[in-house]
């Protein structure tokens, strides 16, 4: 089997007040995988995406780490974060966290701008990822004056930018209105990327992940195909997972494999 993009082996954590919020994980994303992360608040989703691009851990030289994180066989250590961080793009749940720049245009120029792209290339780079996202027509606008589903767009085109080998989305649909969440799935499922997603929200994962894994109290509890994941109503409830009223997800799958099929017709 060919090398994963995102290998964590053994990953064991600690935060500096002696609080242990990961406790040996062990998670394998190949090229191509659309893979939900689900758990219950408190389970250490954060804490493991937060080591991808060593934000924490060993090369951060923050808490008490044990484990491996290597991304394409590259190991995540000091040396080589400048180049873990080009491949991991991570957006987080508050797009303001990453916007900070006079235009949008700014923002998404800010990374490739920092990896020595100038002239053409540089523009090309940020075209191709606005309109990957829709936003071209808002380039020229303050992120601020843009609705909170326009922000999230923008960030994550500020992560396309980078040409990331993995996009790693915390709680995508988050605030998101009805046509607004919608827009973004419509988005992301035509992005040709490898997905980890981090979310609360199951009909999400369902829509865009093929696999889920469930993170529970720092350990990894289940990990399989989505609709069997979400299907398991005594995993779901061991772990304080609660689909909406109503929603059943093997209906929406067959409702979902019907209209593919329709369409190739």
């Amino acid at each position: 089997m060919s090398t994963p993009i995102l290998d964590v082996r053994g990953l064991a954590y600690a935060y500096p007040d002696g609080h242990q919020a990961l406790f040996g994980v062990d998670l394998h994303v190949h090229q191509g995988e659309r893979v939900a992360l689900l758990g219950p608040n408190g389970a250490g989703k954060t804490t493991l995406v937060l080591h991808l691009n060593g934000i924490l851990g060993a090369a951060a030289g923050s808490g008490s780490s044990a484990g491996t994180v290597a991304i394409s066989g590259m190991p995540v250590t000091r040396a080589t974060l400048p180049d873990v961080r080009r491949r991991v793009g991570v957006v987080f749940q508050d797009p303001d966290d990453q916007l900070f720049m006079p235009t949008v245009r700014d923002d998404v120029a800010f990374g490739p701008r920092n990896l020595g792209l100038r002239g053409d290339a540089l523009t090309d780079r940020i075209d191709a990822a606005l309109a990957k996202v829709g936003m071209t027509p808002y380039a020229d606008r303050p992120p601020h004056h843009l609705s909170f589903g326009q922000r999230r767009r923008v960030a994550i085109a500020t992560v396309l930018a980078m040409e990331p080998e993995i996009l790693v989305l915390d709680e995508p649909s988050s605030n998101l209105d009805p046509a607004a969440r919608r827009e973004l799935a419509e988005l992301l499922v035509e992005l040709d990327l490898t997905l980890l997603m981090v979310t609360h929200d199951l009909p999400y994962a369902l829509q865009l992940c093929e696999r889920s894994v469930i993170l529970s109290d720092g350990v990894i509890a289940a990990d399989g195909p989505t609709l069997e994941v979400l299907g398991d109503q005594a995993l779901m409830a061991s772990h304080r997972l609660e689909l909406p009223f109503g929603f059943d997800p093997a209906h929406t799958a067959r409702s979902a494999h019907s209209d593919r099929s329709l369409g190739h017709q």
